[in-house]
């Protein structure tokens, strides 16, 4: 298997699924995002003890096995490893990538979420198979996620990572091409799926936003 290739395709639209951000009911607007046409999805929450959230996990990860679309547990390397994720999303504060990689195996998935460029560049040599770029524009659904980094910054990282890159932060399908533009592979979004009134219809119009940037970048349009 080509993981690099099939990880940037898996980046494309990368749901953060976090029912602490979520106006309608959290499972169906999963499921319709899936059915839409979201490509990935990372399971988060910071505010359920850990029987619920293993619970309300495995109701993602069996709406992910579904539609064949690999399921990535932020944070909580307990909870990949109970429920056969297929990966796990850390940042600069929780284990180090290493220490994952040594725990969750060679064949798991491991994002990482630098803070800086340094941390960029060495996300590669650490372990990690893609990185998480952001906020690139201001965002209300991370309380610690920061001032946004901007485009250009975007697009520095991207050439440091020399990993698939996904872009995070303020993201919908109007901003999403330019995020493309910049050297990112896919988009992850929270409110842009989950705080619609349609999260199928969502999910489609960015992956559609998506493949078209992507297509433009590779013609070098």
């Amino acid at each position: 298997m080509n993981m690099d290739r099939d990880t940037r395709a898996f980046l494309r639209v990368y749901l953060i699924a976090d029912p602490d951000q979520t106006t309608g009911d959290f499972l169906p607007a999963v499921e319709r995002a899936l059915s839409g046409g979201a490509t990935a999805v990372q399971f988060r929450s910071k505010l359920l003890d850990d029987g619920p959230f293993l619970t309300l996990a495995q109701r993602v990860k069996s709406a992910c096995d579904l539609h064949a679309v690999p399921f990535i547990v932020n944070d909580r390397v307990d909870v990949a490893l109970a429920l056969g994720a297929d990966g796990v999303h850390v940042g600069v504060d929780d284990l180090p990538i290493p220490a994952v990689r040594g725990v969750i195996g060679v064949q798991a998935i491991i994002g990482y979420s630098p803070a800086s460029e340094d941390q960029t560049a060495a996300a590669k040599s650490l372990g990690a198979d893609y990185v998480g770029l952001g906020p690139v524009f201001s965002t209300g659904s991370k309380d610690d996620a920061g001032e946004a980094i901007g485009l250009d910054a975007v697009r520095r990282r991207a050439s440091l990572a020399q990993l698939p890159i996904v872009g995070i932060g303020g993201i919908d399908a109007d901003n999403a091409p330019d995020v493309i533009a910049a050297g990112a592979d896919g988009v992850a979004v929270i409110s842009a799926i989950l705080r619609s009134e349609n999260p199928r219809s969502s999910a489609a119009g960015l992956l559609g936003a998506v493949d078209r940037a992507l297509e433009r970048r590779a013609g070098g349009g």
